[in-house]
This record gives structure tokens, C-alpha cells and sequence, in this order.
């Protein structure tokens, strides 16, 4: 009798999960496998192309039993690595999150050289073409569009057929040194213009030190284009 009721009581305290089948190697590998489908459905829609490989999982794992199916998501960037992190999780009565690295890459259209291109060259739209590349095998991203890149000024080398990635380029001076702009200050549609002297290069949006020459006051203005800044009033 003794013995009978204490196997009651064991299989009274006995959790639910642990009747339930666990969540297996097999099928966290298939949500993942699901959630990168999606992701390059999406991206085709977009015009990229992604193939993926989900990674590997150790098939004698056994997480707690998930009532629904796990729940995946990117932790890491897709467009910055080709194998960035995922997070599979369960928010069941028993919750688990583990994480996966797969192996993805992202392929459409984008800016590359059409010859070699020195540094402090001004890019000009017949050095550059648009190809097909892999566009996740650096962080250093990429450009799309060549009327992007148009005007632009290179920081430093580029190789023919190297992408043109957005750190490789500047944008030129918009006044120079010793240049004379034409300083506006506004005040809501209220304004006043008066001519200045640059004292330092600056491209459009940058700040750049002015001196007044009316009053010969230096001041701090807002570059707005070629030979113009803008101050406050």
C-alpha cells in the first residue's frame, strides 16, 4: 500500500513536458531552414538572389517540448556577413533560446570599377558599371545606383572590378581655403546675406569656419552649397 501510494505521488510530480516529446536537432534545423526560405523569397521580390545552407546541429540534442512551432530570427546582420547569427527560441511553458550560424549569400546589383581609380581622382560616371556581385562578403557595404557615386571624390585606390563600397568615397569641397562665399543668415523666411572668406575646405553639410568681411568677425557656418554657408541668426 505504502509502496502504491508513493508511485502515485512520483508520477503526480512527474512534469507534463517530460511525457511530451522534446524539441529535436531535426526540427530546429527545419525552422531555420523555413525562417531562410521566407528571408530569400523576400530579398527576390527585392531583385536579390540568397542561397543558404543551415548550419549544422548536434544531432543528440533534446530541448523541452515547444507547443508551437520555434520561433527564429536574424541576431546578426544578413547584408554584413555571410554567416550571420540566428536565434531559435521556444516561449512555451518551458522556454528555451539557442542560436545558429548559417551560411547565407546575398547576390544583386551593384557599383564596381570599370578600371583601376586612383586616390583624389573625382568619379566620373564612364569609370564605373553596374554587376552582379555578392553583396554580404564584407561589412564595408555597397553602392547601387551609379548617380550615387557621380561627383564623388576616392579616398583611396580601387581596383578594376573591386565593388565600390560607400567608405572609398567623399564628397568634393564645396568651398576651399581662402575662398570668398556669400554667408546667409536666416532667421524663419527672414534673411540677410554679406561676404566672407573660407578658412578651411568643407564639403556640403560640413561646418566651416568664415571670416566676415564686413565686420571681420569669425564665425561658424553651415556649408549649403558651392560658395554658400548659412549661420543663424
Amino acid at each position: 500500500m505504502r509502496t502504491t501510494i508513493l508511485a502515485l505521488i512520483l508520477l503526480m510530480s512527474t512534469p507534463v513536458w517530460a511525457e511530451q516529446p522534446r524539441t529535436t536537432a531535426t526540427q530546429i534545423r527545419a525552422a531555420t531552414a523555413a525562417f531562410l526560405e521566407q528571408f530569400a523569397e523576400d530579398q527576390s521580390e527585392k531583385g536579390y538572389k540568397v542561397t543558404f545552407e543551415p548550419s549544422d546541429i548536434d544531432s543528440r540534442l533534446a530541448l523541452a517540448p515547444c507547443s508551437s512551432e520555434p520561433e527564429v530570427s536574424f541576431t546578426g546582420d544578413p547584408w554584413e556577413s555571410p554567416r550571420p547569427s540566428l536565434q531559435v527560441s521556444c516561449n512555451g511553458s518551458r522556454p528555451w533560446r539557442m542560436y545558429t550560424t548559417p551560411s547565407v549569400s546575398i547576390e544583386g546589383p551593384a557599383v564596381v570599377a570599370s578600371r583601376a581609380i586612383a586616390r583624389g581622382e573625382r568619379m566620373q560616371k564612364s569609370m564605373v558599371h553596374v554587376a552582379t556581385i555578392t553583396l554580404n562578403d564584407s561589412r564595408r557595404g555597397f553602392v547601387k545606383e551609379i548617380s550615387d557615386v557621380a561627383g564623388m571624390v576616392v579616398r583611396r585606390p580601387i581596383n578594376a572590378g573591386s565593388p565600390v563600397t560607400p567608405d572609398l568615397l567623399e564628397a568634393p569641397n564645396a568651398v576651399s581655403r581662402g575662398d570668398h562665399v556669400i554667408i546667409v543668415a536666416k532667421s524663419g523666411s527672414f534673411s540677410v546675406t554679406s561676404r566672407g572668406k573660407a578658412l578651411a575646405d568643407a564639403a556640403i553639410g560640413e561646418q566651416v569656419l568664415v571670416e566676415n568681411l564686413r565686420s571681420s568677425r569669425t564665425i561658424k557656418a553651415n556649408v549649403v552649397g558651392p560658395g554658400r554657408v548659412e549661420v543663424p541668426m
